[in-house]
C-alpha cells in the first residue's frame, strides 16, 4: 500500500500499521497536501511496485488544516510563499466550512475530513495513471482519519 499522510511526527505509518521497513510506501508531507511531486510519487509506487491500495491519512488536530483555516477566516496569506503553496488550494472550501456555523474542535473536524477528501480527489485527477487503474478496478484510493488522542483510524 501507498500511504500518504501527513508529515507531523506523531502519525508514522509503518507503526500506526504495524509494519515493518520495506512493507508501505511512505509519502509524508505537511496536510497531507496533494502536489505534482506526491501525484508523481503514488504513479511510481502503483507502476513499479504493482501497489493496489492507496490511503491518504489526515490526523485529527492537524496544524496546517488550523493555518488554513486561519487564513481563510481572516484572508490574511499563509506567512511564506511556500505555506501559500499549500494552503492556497484549501482556502475555498475552508472559507465555506468557516461560514457554516461552526466553531471549535467541531469545526477543525469536518475541516480535517474534508481535506482529507479533496487530497482523495486531487490524486484521482490529477493522474491518467491513477485514474485509469481506479477504473479497471486495480487500484483503491480512500480516506482515512487517524485519531491522536486514541490511535484509531477511521476510513473514510
Amino acid at each position: 500500500a501507498v500511504i500518504l499522510g501527513c508529515s507531523d511526527s506523531r502519525v508514522p505509518a509503518e507503526i500506526i500499521f504495524d509494519q515493518g521497513l520495506g512493507d508501505l510506501f511512505v509519502i509524508r508531507v505537511a496536510g497531507n497536501a496533494v502536489a505534482r511531486s506526491q501525484i508523481g510519487s503514488v504513479e511510481f509506487a502503483v507502476e513499479t511496485f504493482g501497489v493496489s491500495l492507496v490511503v491518504v491519512m489526515g490526523h485529527t488536530g492537524c496544524g496546517l488544516v488550523q493555518a488554513a483555516l486561519a487564513s481563510a477566516e481572516t484572508g490574511a496569506p499563509a506567512p511564506s510563499p511556500s505555506l501559500e503553496f499549500i494552503i492556497e488550494p484549501l482556502r475555498p472550501c475552508m472559507k465555506s466550512l468557516c461560514e457554516s456555523g461552526l466553531s471549535g474542535e467541531p469545526l477543525l473536524d469536518a475541516a480535517v475530513k474534508e481535506n482529507i477528501g479533496l487530497s482523495v480527489d486531487r490524486l484521482k485527477e490529477g493522474s491518467e495513471i491513477i485514474r485509469r487503474l481506479v477504473e479497471e478496478d486495480t487500484l483503491r484510493v480512500v480516506g482515512a482519519e487517524y485519531s491522536l488522542e486514541t490511535g484509531e483510524v477511521n476510513f473514510l
